[in-house]
C-alpha cells in the first residue's frame, strides 16, 4: 500500500487538507527525528508529514538528525519521499517563484551523518550506487502536475546542498555555478541519500526564493526575502502536492 513521507510540509498540516489526522511519535537508534508525524490522508493517499527543522523551525541545517529522520520514515512504512525545500537559484532563467524539480544534487556539507553503513560488517562493502538519486516516477508524475496545474517550472536542475546557517559569499556562488548547480540550499543531499541507502524513492520540490549572491545588481539573499517569497509561492507547492499524490500506486 502507497504511503507518502513528505519532509517540510508548510501548510500540508491544516486540518482542512490533512485528514484524520493522529500524532505519532518515533524513536530510533538515531535518536529522535526533527518532529513528531502527522500521519493521516490527503485525497485519499495515506501521508506522514515531517517538520524538517522542528514544529517551532528551531534546528538549525547542521543539527538536523536526517539519519533519524529518514529511518523513522521506513520505520512508518513509508514508500515514498517527498521533500520541499526554499533555495536560491544560480541562473538567471531560474526566477523567483519557480519551482524546479531537482535530478541532481552536490553534497557540500561537512558536519553532517549521511550513511547509514558506518562498517563493512560480514565483509559486506556498502557502496551506495548514487548515479540518478531522485526518483524518476516521482519527478516525471510532479513534472505532468506542474503542466496540468500550469506552473512556473523547471524541469530538472542540479542543487548543491550547503552547510549553513550562513549564506554564500560571492566567491562561492559564483564557484557553485561553475561546478554546474542550478539552486542551493542547506537540506536536500542528507536526505535523498539516506533515503536510497534505505531504497526508499525519494522526490524533491524545490521552491526558488533568492538568487543567492552571484549577481551583482542585486542585494544579496536574506532570510527575511526567502520567507517572503516562499510565503507568496507556498500554495502553488501545496495545489502541486494535492494533485500529485494520487498518481503514485
Amino acid at each position: 500500500m502507497t504511503k507518502i513521507a513528505i519532509i517540510g510540509g508548510t501548510g500540508l498540516e491544516n486540518p482542512d487538507i490533512l485528514k484524520n489526522p493522529i500524532k505519532k511519535t518515533i524513536v530510533t537508534p538515531y535518536g529522535k527525528p526533527s518532529s513528531d508525524f502527522l500521519t493521516g490522508e490527503i485525497g485519499g493517499v495515506e501521508v506522514a508529514i515531517l517538520s524538517r527543522h522542528g514544529r517551532d523551525h528551531s534546528i538549525t541545517p547542521t543539527k538536523i538528525n536526517n539519519r533519524a529522520n529518514i529511518f523513522a520514515i521506513k520505520e512508518l512504512g513509508c514508500t515514498h519521499i517527498l521533500g520541499t525545500s526554499a533555495c536560491g537559484s544560480l541562473r538567471e532563467s531560474i526566477d523567483r517563484g519557480n519551482l524546479v524539480i531537482l535530478d541532481q544534487f552536490i553534497d557540500f556539507t561537512r558536519h553532517r551523518e549521511i550513511t547509514f553503513f558506518d562498517s563493512f560488517k560480514d565483509g559486506s562493502l556498502n557502496h551506495s550506487s548514487m548515479a540518478d538519486p531522485f526518483s524518476e516516477e516521482i519527478r516525471s508524475r510532479l513534472i505532468s502536475t506542474c503542466q496540468e496545474l500550469n506552473l512556473n517550472f523547471h524541469k530538472k536542475g542540479t542543487v548543491i546542498t550547503i552547510e549553513g546557517p550562513r549564506f554564500s559569499t560571492r566567491a562561492e556562488s559564483k564557484m557553485f555555478r561553475s561546478w554546474g548547480a542550478d539552486v542551493i540550499n542547506m537540506s536536500v543531499a542528507p536526505e535523498v541519500i539516506l533515503a536510497n541507502e534505505l531504497n526508499i524513492p525519494y522526490g524533491c520540490i524545490a521552491i526558488s526564493t533568492d538568487y543567492d549572491s552571484w549577481k551583482e545588481n542585486e542585494d544579496p539573499v536574506s532570510w527575511e526575502e526567502v520567507l517572503k517569497v516562499f510565503e507568496q509561492n507556498v500554495e502553488n507547492v501545496i495545489q502541486l502536492i494535492i494533485n500529485f499524490l494520487p498518481l503514485i500506486k
